[in-house]
């Protein structure tokens, strides 16, 4: 239980003394929306869990053990959790493994009970602190604002990722899911590959940066002790809104233009593309038959079909489906119904789970996962862990990890391509051309 209490604030100033407050503890879950107006309403401008109270941690029986954790300090003591899951529990779910290499180690799952929630909408603060916490709201908020904010770094340290596979790997690898796509086997496959680095960097100061050239409505920093997540996602997972559920995956991507005109040209020719459009009503049909699966019957339907929606670096093709939830399901098996979602792994899933981990070279672990929160009312809110840096800082691991859609129509070039212009707000940021990466 919290005790809640609304203030008025400078909001702006406040995400930032936040975020750095924040990062003194060892659990964070840092969800900003970044004032993004053009996708379906978030439920939050910032939504952020600060602390651990109780914690879930790397379980054999992952989703069940969830449930349970979920039932005793969420649906019983009206609790938030915050948390995500890792591509990989879908060995939960099927019989399927991980054996690539894995680096960054990420625990499977975590979730936790956070001692301080941050609700922001505009300059209106609602802050909850957990019941056993002595100190009282206006106190915490008042150590918060004098918060000191580091200048920045006159020292710069460039990072240059390297690419865990050839150019020449890649096109190889891609003519080999072809070849299994023109058997039937799959009729597309999400292939990923992953640039990385042994460094140390300030995750607070690289987040920040990524979220000033890279704004997306679903970024987030993520803090487990020692791994950081820096995420400038633009997709949604899944959320749920009382008896409403809905996914709005990506399939099509191209960049911005150079001037207004062609940037127009672009968006039109991304709504036009046979091939794009081919594969996000692959991916749609996808979600329609997982939503199927906790619906009521006949509430299955499509909101928006090949919508193009617009962020610094490039145009996308979002889709919207939704459903009512059948009455009494646990929001744990919605979740778990509809993971890993269809857009990072291909159709039909399982088999497209089979021949990632066969080509693929490294574990996804929490990238093409998801982060997120369960509110004490049931609702629930979580993104795709795409566009993202994930840094372990006791090896000083970094890894970025991009991927697309491999279907009949895909040019292996076109697609390495676009995995570069994926990339691109990552490196930029790290390579210190925007002179906020600061040295360690």
């Amino acid at each position: 239980m919290y005790n809640v209490k609304t203030f008025f604030i400078d909001g702006p100033v406040f995400k930032t003394k936040l975020l750095h407050w924040a990062d003194t503890f060892s659990h964070v879950c840092f969800l900003d929306s970044q004032n993004y107006k053009d996708t379906e309403k978030n439920s939050y401008e910032l939504l952020a869990g600060v602390g651990c109270a109780h914690e879930l941690n790397n379980t054999r029986d992952s989703f069940n053990d969830l449930k349970n954790f979920y039932n005793k300090f969420c649906r019983q003591e009206d609790n938030w959790l915050f948390g995500y899951f890792t591509y990989d529990l879908k060995n939960d779910l099927e019989k399927l493994a991980s054996e690539n290499t894995d680096f960054v180690l990420f625990p499977g799952i975590n979730f936790f009970v956070p001692e301080f929630v941050f609700e922001l909408t505009g300059n209106t603060l609602t802050f909850s602190v957990i019941e056993k916490n002595k100190k009282q709201p206006a106190e915490i908020l008042s150590e918060i604002f004098q918060q000191h904010i580091p200048e920045e770094p006159v020292q710069y340290a460039p990072i240059k990722l390297s690419a865990n596979i050839s150019k020449n790997k890649y096109v190889e690898t891609f003519q080999k899911i072809l070849q299994h796509i023109r058997r039937g086997d799959v009729y597309e496959l999400n292939y990923c590959q992953e640039f990385s680095a042994e460094t140390s960097i300030d995750p607070v100061f690289i987040f920040k940066t990524l979220c000033e050239i890279s704004p997306t409505p679903f970024s987030c920093y993520y803090k487990l002790r020692d791994h950081h997540l820096l995420c400038a996602s633009p997709e949604r997972f899944l959320k749920k809104q009382g008896n409403r559920v809905l996914s709005q995956p990506i399939k099509g991507t191209i960049k911005r233009g150079k001037n207004e005109a062609e940037d127009l040209f672009l968006k039109s020719k991304l709504q036009h593309d046979e091939k794009e459009r081919s594969e996000n009503v692959m991916i749609v049909d996808l979600v329609r038959n997982d939503l199927s699966r906790i619906a009521e019957r006949g509430s299955v339907k499509v909101d928006e079909l090949f919508g193009i929606y617009s962020f610094s670096k490039l145009h996308q093709m979002i889709s919207t489906v939704s459903c009512e939830a059948k009455a009494g399901i646990h929001p744990i098996d919605i979740v778990k119904a509809c993971f890993p979602m269809g857009s990072m792994t291909g159709a039909p899933k399982i088999k497209a789970m089979e021949l990632i981990e066969k080509y693929e070279t490294v574990k996804r672990g929490l990238f093409s996962g998801a982060v997120g929160y369960f509110s004490p009312s049931g609702n629930f809110d979580f993104n795709v862990v795409i566009r993202s840096i994930l840094y372990n800082a006791m090896n000083h691991y970094l890894s970025v990890m991009v991927g697309g859609a491999v279907t009949a129509k895909a040019n292996a070039e076109d697609e390495y391509n676009e995995c570069l212009l994926k990339a691109s707000a990552m490196m930029q940021v790290l390579s210190g051309e925007t002179k906020h990466v600061r040295a360690i």
